[in-house]
């Protein structure tokens, strides 16, 4: 069995208005270690530069952060941005995505709703993250870790 230990691309954001910087630092940086190429667009993103990144680096996913609470009126018409540029990758999101997001189920289906393929609250630890791009991109998991899970 080959195994898929290339170096992944992936375009990494905060989408709108939102100048919160702290969580894609953090999510770079574990990103990176993980093995994967990461394109940090900052803060006070467009969904255009998303979209431009995506295909000049002919990225394989798109993460989205936001956490002013205003995500899904900065997502309106994401995906469609995304199509009309050619880019096919995986689209997560996560953050605080909603003004008094008191049931993250009903949050998680209007993402879903809106394209993405993943949506994650603010409270998710980046190895989760890391872990839903190995299986959406069928990565396999590094030997150190496969020792770990067999355990």
């Amino acid at each position: 069995m080959v195994l898929d230990t290339m170096s992944r691309t992936v375009v990494l954001g905060v989408i709108g208005s939102d100048a919160h910087v702290v969580g894609i630092t953090i999510l770079e940086q574990a990103l990176s270690a993980a093995g994967f190429t990461v394109v940090n667009l900052g803060v006070q993103t467009s969904q255009a530069e998303f979209a431009e990144a995506a295909v000049a680096h002919d990225a394989e996913a798109v993460l989205v952060s936001s956490l002013y609470g205003h995500a899904e009126q900065d997502c309106q018409g994401f995906h469609r941005v995304l199509e009309d540029a050619g880019v096919d990758a995986v689209t997560y999101i996560g953050g605080n995505l909603a003004v008094g997001q008191d049931d993250f189920e009903h949050t998680r289906r209007q993402f879903r709703e809106l394209g993405f393929d993943r949506v994650f609250d603010s409270e998710t630890d980046p190895e989760e993250a890391i872990a839903a791009l190995r299986e959406d991109l069928r990565i396999s998991p590094p030997e150190s870790e496969r020792a770990t899970i067999s355990s």
